[in-house]
């Protein structure tokens, strides 16, 4: 038997394509977790700017319902202690009758199935 006609593949053959097959799969796995990372750095930065706009929405309404009622009132304060005594009596609300399971089972929702969701492979 002829090399030539040999079918057996040489094992550095075989080596080399294993070796190309893993240099393959790293640079795969490289591209999908910087994938993965451009993804939650948008959604920090989007999740960020939201937190921060809607801040300032509620502040500055605040202050504008302290300042009306401060007009309507006669007052140069009780609109602000009103806001504030709002403010309060939700801060009340939450810590008495909001307990942390609700929280658990908002970001069990918000969060099902995001590990396997963009895995492309099956």
């Amino acid at each position: 038997m002829t090399p030539e006609t040999d079918k057996t593949p040489r094992p550095d053959s075989i080596l080399s394509h294993l070796s190309g097959y893993l240099d393959t799969r790293i640079d795969l796995i490289r591209l999908e977790l910087q994938e993965k990372l451009t993804g939650l750095f948008v959604n920090v930065v989007h999740g960020v700017t939201l937190a921060l706009l809607g801040l300032m929405v509620l502040l500055f309404s605040s202050i504008f319902a302290g300042l009306a009622l401060n007009a309507a009132l006669d007052s140069s304060y009780w609109g602000f202690g009103i806001v504030a005594g709002v403010y309060l009596v939700l801060l009340v609300l939450v810590l008495v009758g909001v307990d942390k399971s609700a929280f658990q089972g908002l970001a069990n929702k918000a969060l099902k199935d995001t590990i396997y969701k963009s895995d492309k492979r099956a």
